[in-house]
This record gives structure tokens, sequence and C-alpha cells, in this order.
């Protein structure tokens, strides 16, 4: 328990040097990026190149994401919740960047072009649709919104479980042969949701065990107070007889 607490950094350690490191990290791919565009350095496909690139940290971003809330339970590290805002907005920076790639450089900006793309490649469609769902999330992270919209931004942000699936859904449907790295995200997300499904199923057992044992205890205390009702019905017969026979012998 000492090590466990002499290992816990404080608030301020994780606010002002953890977190910036945090920052910084998830901010490396898209300087590599810049830096290999600029080297031109991307290979014989540079559109191709950024597109994977921007896709593929898009995922990872969701998925660390979705790990945070598993590993804090299971390494009983509280303060990593603390980097979930962060990691989902870069999730939707990465997204916002491969939708840019292609737009702006695959199709420059020919929304006709971009119309008669879309019946042709279906996983286009399916992109899309994670990117617009990822917005609602990007614009409500904030704690003003979370006070504003109270359970409805809980509810809003389960939308997170959806974002991923459909991600990988466009991954796998956007490569020609090698899914290799799809499934190893597919992999990846089942466990996830694995785990969550068992916190889940947890957490409905326990409030079935607590309302069994109210009505359990419910019943109790009513067949208590019927027990001390019948016990003072009793009392109060017998005191009624026996007034009865000592007026009688008073009588007598």
């Amino acid at each position: 328990m000492k090590l466990y607490m002499s290992l816990t950094p404080s608030q301020r350690t994780v606010s002002y040097i953890i977190k910036p490191l945090v920052f910084i990290t998830c901010l490396l791919p898209f300087v590599l990026l810049i830096y290999n565009a600029i080297g031109d350095n991307l290979g014989a496909n540079p559109v191709e190149a950024m597109t994977h690139a921007t896709g593929g940290w898009t995922l990872k971003f969701l998925l660390i994401t979705l790990a945070v809330t598993p590993l804090r339970k299971i390494l009983k590290i509280s303060w990593l919740l603390k980097f979930r805002r962060m990691l989902g907005l870069f999730a939707f920076f990465y997204a916002l960047l491969h939708l840019l790639t292609y737009v702006w450089f695959d199709q420059n900006f020919d929304w006709i072009a971009i119309l008669k793309d879309i019946p042709k490649r279906p996983f286009i469609t399916i992109g899309f649709a994670a990117f617009v769902l990822l917005i609602p999330l990007a614009m409500t992270s904030t704690n003003a919104m979370m006070r504003r919209l109270k359970k409805r931004w809980v509810r809003l942000h389960k939308l997170i479980y959806l974002i991923p699936i459909l991600g990988i859904i466009h991954f796998i449907w956007s490569v020609k042969a090698d899914i290799f790295e799809p499934l190893m995200y597919t992999l990846i997300l089942v466990v996830l949701f694995s785990y969550r499904v068992f916190i889940w199923k947890q957490a409905f057992l326990l409030r079935l065990i607590k309302k069994r044992s109210i009505i359990l205890n419910t019943g109790m205390l009513r067949s208590v107070k019927q027990q001390s009702y019948r016990i003072e019905l009793l009392k109060q017969l017998l005191l009624s007889r026996m007034k009865k026979l000592l007026f009688v012998q008073d009588t007598q």
C-alpha cells in the first residue's frame, strides 16, 4: 500500500508534467507526417500514405480512449481518467486530417467527383458516418457541456462504442488484400468490449441482488410489524378478560 501511494503522482505532477508529455506524444505522428511530406519521404503514392497514416492513428486513438477505463480499473490508477478527453479529441483531430486528405489532396475539393466516387466506394460513406458521429462528441467534451446536458451527455457519448466499429468496417472495405492490420484492431476492440460486457453484467447482478435484498428486508419488516400487531391485540384481549373477571368477583 505504501509503495502504491509513493508511485501515485500528485495532481500537480499529472497536470503540469505528465499531461503535457502525453499531449506532445499524441502530436508526434502528425509532426512526423509533416516532416516526411516536406522531405518527400512518403513513397511513390504520398496521398495514399497520408490517408493510411491518418486513418490508422484515428483508430489507434479511438481504441486507446476506450482502453482508459479498463486500465484504470485493473491497474487501480485513477489519474488515467484525466487523459481520456484529450485522447478522444486527438482521435477527432486525426479523423479530420483523414477526411481532409481525401477531400483536399485526393479529390482537390471537386465535390462533383466526390459525389460520383461515393457510390463506387461504399467504405467512404461508412467512414464519413463515423466522422459525423465524432463531431458531437468533440463539441460536447467540455465540463460546461457535461453540466448542461447532464444525463443526455452520458447517452450521447455512448456513441464512442459505435464509432470504432464503423471505423474498422471502413478500413476493412478500403483495403484490397492485406487485412491483417484491421483484424488486429478488431481483436483489440473485441477484448475491450468483452471487458465492458463483463463489468456491465457484474453491475446488473449487483443491482439485482440489492433489489432482492430490499424486497426481502421489506417482507421481513412487514412480518415483524404483523407479529407485533398480533401481540398487541392479544395483550388487549387478555386485559379485557382480566377486567371482566375482576368485575365479576367484585359483584359477588
